[in-house]
């Protein structure tokens, strides 16, 4: 008897931690219409769906709502004229075409599933077409100042030698910063030479290091990884030197000081480095389709944009060896 209502009260406490574990990790909506709440809940609930997308369908429907309280509309009740007079105070007010579309694509999602539950019968969005916004071409990095940012750490200082590795592996792959930092010891292979990436939509990748990213990795992991931890331990390749997980910021910090140490007066972004991957691939005439399954690119078009960097970096290329045509 003693056994068994000690076995309820454990299911009844692993029942309460579950509760509470899903109440933290559950976003809270004090604030929001009730509407736009389940949405959110609903959208929470899909996997893959990362948090900044969430936390930009909370911000662009709640920056709706209340331009809409403001004119005592209920946004259950958002016509198709709401939506474009909305869009066009937005654009009087100095909004970008790129962060129009942002919006006007969280706005359709929400709309879409009102329309999938049937609490309202008709789209507002429907007939709404996106503005025009001009692809910018991501910034890259000429082989040469790839060079002079990896040798940049001084790579005898522990953190110095993972940071050199971290370069490495991040000019040598093309992952995204954030897969990057997120990267567990498990997850690499260095007998195969390959790494194993969980990306958007939880798509998984296999991607293989190359020669000298396997060199530098093998140097760090039997080395300064554990200098950098001590006694400490963690799942995460690249720990910090308190032992936790970098952070995307510290590692874009990382970035810019070893650009100007390296002399490189551009402007950067922290995928550069993934940006400069992408191009030099192609620069080597890598397929497209290739590099757009190392790059974890579900659309074709989102990688072609990388054809374009190449073909502009031949032509100056071209021009500089060439100044009369």
């Amino acid at each position: 008897m003693c056994s068994e209502t000690a076995a309820n009260e454990t299911a009844q406490l692993r029942r309460e931690l579950s509760n509470h574990s899903a109440a933290i990790a559950k976003p809270v909506h004090p604030d929001t219409d009730p509407a736009v709440a389940r949405f959110l809940d609903a959208v929470w609930m899909e996997r893959g769906l990362s948090p900044n997308t969430l936390a930009a369908y909370r911000a662009d429907l709640t920056a709706l709502s209340r331009w809409l309280a403001e004119r005592r509309l209920p946004i259950m009740q958002t016509s198709h004229k709401d939506l474009q007079d909305f869009i066009e105070w937005r654009v009087q007010t100095g909004a970008r075409p790129r962060s129009t579309a942002r919006q006007l694509s969280s706005f359709r999602r929400f709309f879409r599933y009102l329309v999938r539950e049937a609490a309202i019968e008709q789209d507002p969005t429907a007939q709404i077409a996106m503005p025009k916004i001009g692809r910018s071409l991501p910034k890259s990095l000429t082989e040469e100042e790839v060079e002079a940012l990896l040798a940049a750490p001084a790579v005898r200082d522990p953190l110095g030698n993972r940071d050199r590795t971290m370069l490495e592996v991040l000019y040598a792959t093309g992952l995204r910063v954030t897969e990057l930092v997120n990267l567990r010891y498990g997850q690499i292979n260095l007998n195969q030479g390959v790494i194993r990436i969980v990306g958007k939509g939880n798509r998984e990748r296999l991607i293989p290091l190359g020669d000298e990213a396997v060199r530098w990795l093998i140097e760090f992991v039997s080395g300064a990884r554990d200098e950098i931890l001590l006694e400490r331990q963690t799942e995460y390749l690249f720990p910090t030197r308190r032992g936790d997980r970098m952070t995307r910021q510290a590692f874009w910090h990382i970035i810019k000081r070893y650009a100007r140490k390296a002399g490189i007066s551009k402007g950067l972004s922290p995928h550069t480095l993934r940006h400069a991957f992408a191009t030099h691939l192609l620069n080597h005439g890598a397929d497209l389709r290739v590099v757009q399954i190392l790059l974890g690119h579900s659309d074709l078009s989102t990688t072609q944009i990388y054809t374009h960097v190449a073909s502009e970096r031949l032509k100056e290329l071209h021009s500089r060896h060439h100044p009369r045509g």
